[in-house]
């Protein structure tokens, strides 16, 4: 390349023009002044030792050069000072309150998401915020007391971007050595973006919670400001049947905090170290005078067994990610997306053995998931709440390799009679698989809504109402299994023929009535029954009427009557139930055009 400037130029401007283009270009440079013939300056970009043909070095400032003429450069005081200052970010809050951790069987956040995002199929991206609240406690960037009570790293809050078993996800995880994990201005900005972040990229979101609430005496600018605290829950509940929300609590969520394991879709807790609860047991002291401990308030039983709010509890750290992997494998990463299929596998126990499970007698307990363990795929069954109104089963399972949202009654416990508890969540379960695209399976043996003052009292009807409106809302594919008795408003609840399922199946077992035989003699024939004064003729005229009546409810006649779709032999109900979830895959159901219900 040849190139010509003015003649006032001297040789090291010459020079230094050439060796910068030549540099640019990678070719040899020939400058030439004013009018000369011949070139002042030749600039081999080839030429070893990074000398030009002029004589002039190509590097400058004295630095030695490497082999392609430019000086070996390293990072600078600059960045040095920046990596030092990273690390002490990632140290956390005070060493003491580091060490209080292991006493708790607690990990550190950092090592905590070591765990959970390092190995095979799993990987922290990056972390947005490492910076937060900097000034407030390293005004200088110098090294600050390790023990000291002021440190703010990362504002005590972390938010990420990862991959967790093949799936991309946006994580929150409090540091509990900052603060307690208390939120405050910076880390509460941090979470906010995450969730509107999480709005864009349809992916979903984890919160592994570990924290105190607010930081009360720094409030001024986050608690009830439009982009505050507050902000949390109107995300959440934007993201909610958007993206699957999944909490884990390791440690006390008080008041604000509480607030995110309940909006999350599944919240787990880990036993022994977990709490939440909308005011700390101090609190509750000073407002009503109650002694109460914070397990007792708001532990892992009281959340499981009485309240409902947790989903799982994890016996250690550890086994929360394990369910959580689990979890994860049923749910689809959007609402846009159908749910992640998996190799089919056959069921744990032979199908043969359905119809020798289930009692003839209508009264007469089993455990349904003798029968569920014969339908699906080894290993799928995924149980949700298993300990909160544990006479309706919630679980995801595989049929055949596709998930599965299976409610079903369990006989063994209060004979299968959906009590307000059970009926609210199997309504939650429905709502969230049907959000999820997660086809569902009913299987009934119910005698219906149960009766009595105290269930009044605790709501059955509302309870009742909301299972019904979920199922009838449900446009994902339902398919459901008479598998014995469905009596009363259940068989409406478990998905019966009137709420739009794909199939109702019955097994030669089943039953469909207003009430069960001794329920129907009594209320209509307790008058004639009463007349007859011999005891054998009155029991005789009681067997015959019961008789008569399961002929007009036996399944055979709702078959008949073209009430149900058919009765399958229950050795083939597995392979019927693969056929029918597969064909109707595709399915395109809507709902009448409106706002939305007017039932929560």
């Amino acid at each position: 390349m040849r190139v010509r400037i003015t003649a006032g130029a001297d040789d090291d401007e010459a020079a230094a023009i050439g060796a910068a283009l030549a540099d640019h270009v990678g070719e040899t440079v020939e400058v030439y002044l004013g009018d000369e013939t011949d070139p002042a300056v030749v600039h081999d970009v080839e030429q070893e030792s990074g000398r030009t043909a002029g004589g002039e070095s190509s590097a400058g400032g004295g630095e030695e050069a490497g082999e392609s003429g430019v000086a070996d450069l390293g990072p600078t005081e600059r960045e040095r000072r920046l990596r030092d200052e990273i690390a002490d970010i990632l140290e956390g809050g005070p060493k003491k309150y580091r060490d209080q951790l292991s006493e708790d069987g607690k990990l550190f956040v950092r090592d905590r998401l070591d765990l959970w995002f390092s190995g095979e199929d799993s990987e922290l991206h990056f972390e947005d915020g490492k910076f937060a609240a900097f000034d407030d406690w390293h005004p200088d960037g110098a090294n600050t007391d390790e023990d000291d009570d002021d440190r703010l790293p990362a504002d005590g809050l972390i938010t990420a971007a990862a991959t967790f078993e093949g799936r991309d996800v946006h994580v929150m995880a409090n540091d509990y050595t900052v603060k307690r994990g208390s939120m405050a201005a910076k880390g509460v900005e941090k979470f906010l973006r995450m969730q509107q972040r999480a709005l864009k990229t349809g992916n979903p979101v984890f919160y592994l919670m570990d924290s105190s609430g607010g930081r009360i005496d720094q409030q001024t600018g986050f608690f009830a400001n439009r982009e505050g605290i507050g902000k949390y829950y109107y995300n959440h509940s934007m993201l909610s049947g958007r993206v699957p929300q999944i909490c884990v609590l390791y440690g006390p969520s008080i008041a604000g905090a509480a607030y995110t394991p309940v909006f999350a879709d599944f919240t787990i807790m880990v036993e022994g170290m977990s709490a939440m609860a909308i005011a700390s047991p101090r609190m509750v002291q000073m407002v009503t005078g109650e002694e109460i401990s914070l397990d007792e308030l708001g532990g892992p039983a009281v959340h499981m067994q009485e309240s409902g709010s947790a989903d799982l509890i994890a016996s250690d750290e550890e086994h929360a990610r394990e369910l959580v992997a689990q979890l994860i494998t049923y749910l689809p990463d959007n609402a846009d997306e159908d749910p992640p299929k998996r190799e089919p596998k056959s069921p744990a126990k032979s199908p043969e053995g359905i119809d020798a499970i289930v009692p003839q007698e209508p009264n007469k307990g089993y455990d349904m998931t003798d029968v569920i363990d014969r339908i699906v795929d080894a290993g799928s069954y995924f149980e949700l709440r298993p300990d909160y109104g544990p006479e309706i089963l919630t679980a995801y399972a595989r049929i055949d390799g596709r998930p599965v949202g299976i409610v079903a009654n369990q006989p063994a416990h209060r004979a299968g009679a959906i009590f307000p508890d059970a009926a609210e969540k199997a309504a939650e379960f429905i709502w969230k698989s049907d959000a999820f695209n997660i086809p569902l399976l009913y299987l009934c043996d119910t005698p219906g809504f149960m009766a009595g003052s105290q269930v009044e009292k605790d709501g059955i009807l509302e309870q009742g109402k909301k299972m019904i409106y979920a199922t009838s809302s449900a446009t994902v594919p339902k398919q459901t299994v008479v598998v014995r008795k469905a009596y009363g408003a259940g068989i409406y609840a478990m998905g019966g023929p009137a709420y739009d399922p794909e199939s109702v199946i019955g097994l030669p077992s089943g039953e469909i009535a207003i009430m069960g035989p001794e329920a129907a003699i009594n209320a209509v024939y307790a008058r004639k029954l009463s007349e007859i004064d011999d005891p054998d003729e009155r029991k005789r005229m009681e067997r015959e009427l019961r008789e008569e009546y399961r002929e007009d409810i036996d399944v055979h006649r709702m078959a008949s009557e073209v009430v149900i779709d058919e009765i399958v032999p229950p050795s083939t109900l597995r392979e019927e139930l693969a056929a029918r979830f597969d064909f109707y895959a595709d399915l395109e159901k809507s709902l009448p055009d409106k706002k939305h219900g007017t039932i929560l």
